[in-house]
């Protein structure tokens, strides 16, 4: 998969510069004489290759998570005939340590290939809603007749996302897959810290609380990283195509 192409001297998703327009914008024939039927044709060209892009990104998502949910089913499944053939004595402790690590590993690069994922979303989603303020050029007349954001600023991101107006960010992040993911894979960390205590001789309780040390700080370590990347796209868009407010009456 990959990006639309920045052509301005700076990083992000709003670092490419606005297109200079033709003596009549899209309306008018500008250089070379691109007439507006070529225009519409070559963003339609594009939106349907955004839209393809943006489809990749997701099913491999679901792919990752499809895929990391099957390794813990099946390591469960495992550990299970472990302990009833062992009576969960040392044996399913050093089992436990031997699979769990994989299946966290497996769950980590997850998480982290679906914020990639989550980014070329939001990349193929400005590009779409650039491409609609293209068509509003042309047509304003035509602007009731869309249900998406034509403008690329957090707004018009956000009507194209269908979130629903007033919804904060963590609710948003609280019924994202990315959460879910990193709540399973924070409850692995604890399990295998609590395994390796025990493994050292450690008491039940011990054991117990340093398993939940274990997840909080998985937990907090996911938070912030989700956090740093949400904040880092915010402060990199910047709109060609703002919302404009409408007028009080």
């Amino acid at each position: 998969m990959s990006f639309e192409r920045s052509t301005g001297s700076g990083a992000g998703l709003g670092a490419e510069p606005a297109p200079t327009p033709g003596p009549g914008g899209l309306e008018g024939p500008g250089e070379g004489g691109v007439t507006p039927a070529m225009r519409l044709q070559i963003l339609s060209t594009e939106h349907w290759s955004l839209l393809a892009s943006r489809s990749l990104a997701w099913n491999e998502s679901f792919s990752r998570a499809g895929m990391f949910l099957s390794t813990l089913s099946g390591a469960i499944v495992a550990l299970a005939l472990v302990a009833q053939a062992t009576e969960f004595g040392e044996g399913f402790r050093i089992f436990g340590l031997v699979i769990l690590p994989v299946v966290l590993f497996v769950g980590i690069g997850t998480v982290l290939r679906m914020g990639i994922a989550n980014y070329h979303d939001a990349r193929c989603v400005l590009g779409m809603n650039r491409i609609r303020a293209g068509y509003m050029e042309v047509a304003p007349d035509l602007e009731r007749f869309f249900v998406m954001g034509t403008t690329d600023d957090e707004r018009g991101m956000s009507l194209t996302m269908a979130v629903q107006p007033g919804t904060s960010v963590f609710a948003q992040m609280l019924a994202s897959s990315p959460m879910l993911l990193s709540v399973l894979n924070s409850v692995l960390a604890g399990t295998i810290v609590a395994l390796l205590a025990l493994q050292l001789a450690a008491v039940s309780a011990v054991a117990v609380g340093l398993g939940a040390a274990g997840f909080i700080v998985t937990m907090v370590g996911f938070s912030a990283y989700a956090g740093r990347e949400i904040g880092r796209s915010r402060s990199e868009l910047t709109p060609m195509f703002p919302t404009h407010e409408a007028p009080p009456a």
